[in-house]
C-alpha cells in the first residue's frame, strides 16, 4: 500500500501545515503545487525532497519516504502554454515526476506532481497538457505503474476527460467530496489522481487549511 498526499498551497500560504500533514497521515509521498521552492526544507519528518522546480513562481515539489523508497530518476517538464502562462508566466514547468524503487517490494513506480493551466484556458488545452504529461511519465519508466496527482483545474465535464484518459491507458479517480469550495457558487473537484497499473483504493479529501484547495490523500497498491 502507498499513501500519497497532493496539496496546492495557494502561493505557499499553506506551507506551515506540511509538517503536521506528514506527521498525522503516515505518508509515503507528498506532492506539492504552488509552493515557494526556495523555502522548502530538504526533509519533512521522515520524508526527503526528491526534486522541485527551479524556474516557477508557482513551484512543484515531491517528497518521498526515506527507507521505503529510493529515488532513481527525476524530471521537470514544460507543457503547452496557455495565454495566461504567456502573459503572467506563473509556471514554466507544470509536471515533476520521480521514478522510485520500492525497497519493500523491489518494484519500481513513477509518481508525479502536476498543475494544469488555470480556468482561463480551454479544457482542450488542459487535456493536451494531461496527455503530454502522461507521455513524459512513460519516458521516466516505460511500462511502470504510474500515479499523477495534483491540481487539474478541471471541475466540469470529467466524464469526457475520463474517456480521453482511458484511451491512453490511464484511469481517473476523484475524491469522495469536492476539493475546492472557496466561493459559494464555484465549487468542484479540482484535485484528483490519474493512474496506470495501480489499484486506487481510496481518495480522501482532507480538512481545509490556509489554501483555497483541500489536500487529497490517495491510497493505492500495485496490481499483482
Amino acid at each position: 500500500m502507498i499513501r500519497v498526499i497532493s496539496y496546492n498551497l495557494r502561493e505557499n500560504h499553506a506551507s506551515g501545515e506540511l509538517a503536521a500533514l506528514v506527521a498525522e497521515n503516515a505518508l509515503d509521498v507528498l506532492c506539492l503545487q504552488e509552493c515557494d521552492t526556495a523555502d522548502l526544507p530538504v526533509e519533512l519528518g521522515d520524508l526527503t525532497l526528491a526534486d522541485s522546480t527551479k524556474r516557477n513562481r508557482l513551484g512543484l515539489a515531491l517528497y518521498y519516504k526515506k527507507g521505503r523508497f529510493t529515488a532513481l530518476k527525476t524530471g521537470t517538464f514544460a507543457l503547452k502554454k496557455s495565454l495566461h502562462d504567456r502573459i503572467l508566466a506563473p509556471a514554466h514547468e507544470r509536471l515533476l515526476g520521480t521514478r522510485l524503487i520500492d525497497n519493500e517490494t523491489k518494484r519500481e513506480i513513477v509518481v508525479a506532481s502536476f498543475h494544469a493551466a488555470p480556468l482561463t484556458a480551454l479544457n482542450s488545452l488542459r487535456r493536451n497538457q494531461i496527455r503530454a504529461a502522461h507521455g513524459e511519465l512513460r519516458g521516466l519508466g516505460e511500462g511502470l505503474p504510474a500515479l499523477m496527482v495534483g491540481d487539474y483545474n478541471y471541475p466540469w465535464f470529467k466524464k469526457n476527460l475520463s474517456e480521453h484518459m482511458q484511451e491512453t491507458g490511464y484511469d481517473l479517480t476523484l475524491s469522495e467530496t469536492r476539493t475546492y469550495t472557496r466561493y459559494k457558487f464555484f465549487k468542484g473537484h479540482f484535485d484528483f489522481a490519474t493512474s496506470m497499473g495501480l489499484r486506487i483504493d481510496k481518495v480522501e479529501t482532507l480538512p481545509r487549511g490556509a489554501s483555497d484547495h483541500m489536500p487529497i490523500l490517495v491510497t493505492a497498491d500495485y496490481i499483482a
